[in-house]
């Protein structure tokens, strides 16, 4: 099975045409201002309009309020919704669009009960925060704690994945997809080509094993 690869946190259109070219399947856009990868709507919507029609465009929400959702949705354009605070499942459903979930490895609990909550997402993301925070870290958890077929609905992998770091990912988890922000940056929203460019060779690189 090919791995799909999302690169989030885009802010520039050069850097949606980079991950296109490289073969991203999807693009994910943060909608939480407290983010330094916060990208404006409009910037957005500028962004997302050109896009070829089977690149998934992700809007990350973190407890926003459920009109302003839609209302940033609408306007973007944005294929997805990605929930990564504390959003019920209701709360999600209402959105009225597919969805993925964030569940946060970082913390206490039991993460494989919280995400068997969302069964009707179109996903689950593992991500290295503490539950209700956001991502970007930077940081990993430990894989081996991780069986995807056990989980309710298909696992996408996020959590300081790297160019360096991606390969032994694959072959630990087999995600349905990936999840890159940090790792393929110079700064902050700023992405770096030749980072992308290698990070999704290793995902094809572990696919082919």
């Amino acid at each position: 099975m090919r791995t799909r690869i999302k690169i989030c946190g885009i802010t520039r259109h050069e850097d949606a045409e980079t991950a296109i070219t490289a073969g991203a399947d999807a693009l994910g856009f943060v909608f939480y201002p407290g983010s330094p990868r916060y990208v404006e709507p409009k910037q957005a919507r500028e962004i997302v309009r050109p896009l070829a029609p089977f690149v998934t465009s992700v809007g990350l929400f973190l407890d926003a309020e459920a009109g302003w959702v839609r209302e940033v949705a609408e306007h973007v354009g944005l294929d997805m919704l990605q929930f990564h605070g504390q959003e019920s499942p209701a709360t999600c459903r209402a959105a009225g669009m597919p969805f993925l979930k964030a569940v946060g490895m970082g913390g206490q609990g039991d993460p494989r009960g919280y995400a068997a909550l969302y069964v009707e997402a179109s996903g689950i993301l593992l991500d290295s925060h503490a539950q209700g925070k956001a991502g970007g870290t930077g940081q990993t958890f430990d894989w081996s704690a991780i069986d995807a077929d056990a989980w309710p609905v298909p696992i996408v992998l996020a959590g300081g994945l790297t160019p360096e770091n991606v390969y032994e990912a694959l072959r630990a988890v087999h995600p349905y997809a990936v999840d890159v922000s940090s790792g393929v940056e110079s700064a902050p929203g700023i992405k770096d080509p030749a980072k992308i460019m290698r990070f999704v060779e290793e995902v094809r690189r572990g696919d082919a094993q």
